[in-house]
């Protein structure tokens, strides 16, 4: 296939696309609600760093984007502290309860269980809640403003209301569990005039006083509260009243650690891209899709012409091939990183890529150091938040959260959704006879797709990425990655750009975007073609000039703020 060039077209229309007022001359924010935004800064004026702020928008997040995150799920943050020039990456994933079993999504005849409400709706799907401790430990390592002040925001939303938004009560619409089950049914939905249940509508000022109550505890007591305190009792309550035979105990919650792991980095040309590593697949297979594609003039193709779609859906089916069967917990697996990362490696994968038509077939590889595993059996769905900063000092956190969802488990406890990530697990753990390495096991941490990402450019940041978006996270993260430095484009611009994929079994063109017009040339080719909704959040924040650049994914409802 010959490479068409557009680069100097697309180039002049985004360049025209620029979003006036994301330039700041000493930081930025980027989060996927405005009242989080808004939070942060609030924060950042009053001496707060990077750190406090982080505090103050999951608090918030988890008030006013409860069908994505919240203080009941979990999330992956990466923090660089400029006055040390180090990168950290922590992992306040959930985990699962001590005494459940890789049977958990089986039914009585060995079948899994059906997805959806099955398996995810109640406290068989709840894993150990890990962002409160997360945001607890970074604070007390790194904060600047004392650890009360944090919620004074969310607290002040919680009591006072905030107008629900167009997504909220988007979300609300199809989800017909969470219609009976209480506290969540009568918080989110309100009886029309003829006793049917319907979302709150858009505007309402909806009010959450227990939320507060619960904020006001954290931030006497801190973590002790969630995991030991009263916060902790109404956890086991929510879910010991579900009559699913609920498996975490106090004791789960009471040992539940946050872990201090080693940032996953890789040069792409001159840039050095860090991001999570497992128990998130994502950082691992997103650097085995950029060093393949550090082997093509990605600066020289049109982002959105067959020939990019074409290549991206190669390189996708190939890593996405091997993160199904290799990649999970690597405290309780062998994670072969170096191996699936090794240029000989790449090299021979690489191989398999036919630039004029689609593959037949796309196959795991061998690498080095890898287990005998089956294969991932994955389904969770595309939910979760994700913001950046960078404050007036120069630290910046790229953090990623999440309670699965939509809406998690459905059960809420202290104001806030209870998440259902242990769905992110194999919902069987073995077949043909072998185990599957993402496979449910007691204090083990489902594989997530969650790609906070942070770029350094001469040791230097250089720019911060992530998204919401299930297993399509990893896509819509690697192709912001190529923005920034093979097309040279801004945050903004990147954001607006639309969706193409390829996880495995089909190309997914993202519905009402000039995409759909290439479904007919791409059949040709081989592939076989969907064309799909495709809700990413990318919160991208960019160093330029003496400043910064942010931007905020037109598919969400977030927004950038400044830093004077």
């Amino acid at each position: 296939m010959k490479f068409i060039v557009y680069s100097f077209l697309f180039l002049t229309f985004f360049t025209s696309n620029y979003v006036e007022g994301s330039y700041s001359s000493k930081g930025i924010i980027a989060t996927a609600n405005p009242h989080a935004s808004k939070a942060a800064k609030d924060i950042i004026d009053r001496g707060g760093n990077a750190i406090d702020a982080s505090v103050a928008v999951q608090l918030v997040l988890t008030l006013t984007e409860p069908q994505a995150t919240g203080i009941g799920g979990g999330a992956f943050m990466l923090y660089w502290d400029e006055r040390t020039s180090k990168l950290y990456s922590i992992d306040g994933r959930e985990k699962a309860p001590s005494k459940v079993t890789e049977n958990l999504f089986l039914d009585s005849d060995g079948n899994k269980k059906k997805f959806y409400p099955d398996a995810v709706v109640g406290s068989q799907s709840v894993g150990v809640p890990g962002i409160i401790k997360l945001l607890e430990e970074t604070h007390k390592k790194f904060g600047n403003l004392p650890w009360e002040e944090l919620f004074k925001y969310a607290i002040n939303l919680a009591e006072n209301g905030f107008p629900v938004s167009p997504a909220l009560n988007s979300i609300l619409g199809y989800l017909k569990p969470l219609k009976e089950i209480e506290p969540a049914a009568s918080y989110y939905f309100i009886e029309d005039s003829e006793g049917l249940k319907k979302p709150v509508p858009v505007g309402h000022i909806l009010k959450n006083i227990e939320y507060s109550k619960t904020l006001k505890r954290l931030s006497k007591y801190g973590s002790y509260d969630f995991y030991e305190g009263e916060t902790a009792e109404l956890i086991i309550e929510a879910l010991n009243n579900d009559n699913k035979d609920s498996k975490m105990s106090f004791e789960d919650l009471k040992n539940y650690q946050i872990v201090w792991r080693e940032p996953l980095c890789r040069k792409y040309r001159s840039y050095n891209v860090c991001a999570m590593g497992p128990p998130s697949s994502g950082g691992l297979t997103m650097l085995m899709m950029l060093k393949i594609f550090e082997n093509f003039d990605i600066k020289s193709i049109d982002p959105n012409s067959i020939e990019m779609i074409h290549l991206f859906s190669e390189v996708n089916r190939i890593v996405y091939a091997d993160r199904a069967y290799y990649m999970g917990d690597s405290d309780f697996i062998n994670v072969p990183v170096e191996g699936l990362l090794s240029e000989t490696y790449l090299s021979e994968r690489e191989k398999i890529i036919n630039l004029n038509y689609y593959s037949k077939t796309i196959t795991h590889g061998n690498p080095p150091g890898a287990e005998d595993f089956e294969k991932n059996i994955d389904i969770s769905k595309p939910s979760t938040s994700h913001f950046v900063i960078v404050d007036k000092e120069g630290n910046a956190v790229s953090m990623t959260s999440t309670v699965e969802g939509p809406f998690g488990s459905h059960l809420m406890a202290g104001g806030f959704i209870l998440n259902n990530e242990l769905t992110d697990f194999s919902m069987i753990p073995e077949l043909n006879g072998k185990k599957i390495a993402n496979r449910v096991e007691p204090n083990k941490r489902p594989m997530s797709s969650m790609t906070p990402t942070i770029i350094f450019k001469d040791n230097n940041l250089f720019a911060l990425t992530g998204s919401p978006g299930g297993t399509s996270i990893i896509n819509y993260v690697t192709k912001s990655v190529l923005g920034l430095i093979d097309w040279n484009l801004d945050p903004s611009q990147i954001v607006n750009l639309p969706h193409y994929m390829n996880k495995g079994d089909y190309t997914e063109l993202e519905k009402n975007t000039s995409l759909e017009n290439l479904k007919t040339e791409l059949e040709l080719l081989g592939h076989p073609v969907k064309v799909l909704n495709k809700r990413s959040g990318l919160h991208i924040a960019l160093k330029k000039y003496d400043g910064y650049v942010g931007g905020a994914d037109p598919r969400k409802e977030g927004l950038v703020i400044p830093i004077n």
